[in-house]
């Protein structure tokens, strides 16, 4: 019996984390099923696993968004502008392509909001100011009490300001940057116990009907990213280059997108992107750049994420929202995509920046942050593919299309 045990606890650390998260769901359900009382029991572990993220989500939003401006080389923009015109134009037309599914497909959780108090904005005017006053927080007190959008200006500053220190300091900051990213995936190693802990107490207490709501909102997360890979981003190709978008739409999706859903890692399907651009015929000195790149800031799935969940987290609550409100979280989505963690999951983490432009406190925006956790075994891998051949695709057809243009001036 003594030997058996550690040979069970090797076979499930060998296995995927999606695995191990899969694992977690089904032993969630169970146990809600089976035995409803002890399952309710297992409430514990779903707040312990949901108050580490709360933890480390401030600081990694601050030391990750400093680390990568102060580390970006001076110049790079100059050869590459297209592309990132291109990508944050793909990035911000998710947001929107978001916010109308939403608006057309209202999704509901089950969150518990007792004892915690919601202040709704009462329009865009108060939005901008709780964003003014949010910005100009201090930097103390933002991290303290999770103000991210504080957090995210703090961020900004002092990586524009650590961009003229000397090697050494931005070297450090890079490592801080190393140390934080490793914290957060030793937390996510938890994310099948923290599942399973939320399942368990979740379906006991509320019934199964709450299922309903995940597989709703995982339906509006995959038709959005469904739509801006085979509609959007061809429509943007073809304003691009003029000429019918689908072959290339279609390869970059079976070349790039097919590895990236298994990987569920941009940073990881770099060599493959690389490898895609070469055979693709495009320029190595703009392709060696801009694909590193992307898998840093051309987020558009991960601006779906945010979105989705975001307004998911406002209908529960009966937040109402104006078309104004709506276009400003498009760009916040936008904005904190860009930013998103290179980990498995790191634009959940997100989410309670643009909650805070409705006033939902930290206490249930990190409750929606653990329903994004039990849907991302699909909607991350989703996301991710959407993501990586998004950044060879736009290469391409900036590359193209400045070829196409000098052409024409010849």
């Amino acid at each position: 019996m003594t030997a058996s045990s550690p040979s069970l606890w090797l076979r499930l650390k060998r296995l995927s984390l999606v695995t191990q998260i899969i694992i977690g769901l089904i032993a969630g359900i169970a146990l809600a099923l089976f035995a409803p009382e002890v399952a309710k029991s297992t409430a514990f572990i779903g707040k312990v696993f949901v108050s580490a993220l709360k933890a480390v989500a401030p600081i990694l939003v601050f030391v990750l968004v400093m680390a990568s401006i102060a580390n970006h080389k001076h110049g790079q923009e100059t050869h590459i502008r297209p592309i990132l015109f291109l990508y944050l134009l793909g990035t911000f037309a998710a947001a929107v392509v978001a916010v109308v599914a939403s608006t057309l497909f209202p999704s509901s959780l089950v969150l518990a909001t007792h004892d915690v108090a919601v202040t709704a904005p009462g329009g865009i005017s108060e939005v901008l100011q709780s964003l003014l006053l949010s910005v100009v927080d201090n930097p103390v007190s933002a991290l303290m009490n999770a103000n991210f959008i504080g957090i995210l200006a703090w961020a900004i500053g002092m990586g524009v300001a650590i961009r003229h220190a000397g090697d050494t300091t931005r070297e450090v900051l890079g490592d801080l940057s190393n140390g934080v990213t490793l914290i957060v995936r030793l937390v996510i190693r938890f994310a099948p116990l923290g599942i399973f802990g939320l399942v368990a107490s979740t379906l006991a207490t509320s019934g199964f009907g709450a299922l309903i709501g995940y597989v709703h909102l995982l339906a509006v997360l995959l038709g959005c990213m469904l739509f801006v890979a085979l509609v959007m981003n061809p429509v943007i190709v073809f304003w691009k280059l003029r000429r019918n978008p689908y072959p290339l739409v279609i390869t970059c999706l079976r070349e790039s997108g097919i590895t990236a859903f298994f990987t569920r890692s941009s940073a990881a399907n770099i060599p493959v992107n690389l490898e895609l651009s070469k055979r693709l015929g495009l320029h190595e000195d703009t392709y060696s750049v801009s694909i590193p790149l992307g898998a840093t800031i051309n987020m558009a799935g991960a601006a779906i994420t945010i979105t989705v969940l975001t307004l998911a987290a406002v209908h529960t609550l009966g937040i109402a929202v104006d078309i104004p409100t709506a276009i400003l979280l498009s760009i916040v989505a936008a904005i904190c995509a860009c930013g998103a963690s290179g980990v498995a999951g790191g634009s959940l983490l997100l989410i309670p920046l643009a909650c805070s432009l409705f006033g939902i406190p930290s206490e249930i925006a990190m409750q929606v942050v653990a329903v994004g956790f039990i849907i991302g075994v699909l909607q991350d891998s989703a996301e991710t593919a959407l993501n990586s051949s998004t950044d060879v695709l736009f290469t391409a057809a900036a590359c193209l299309g400045e070829e196409q243009k000098a052409q024409r001036l010849a």
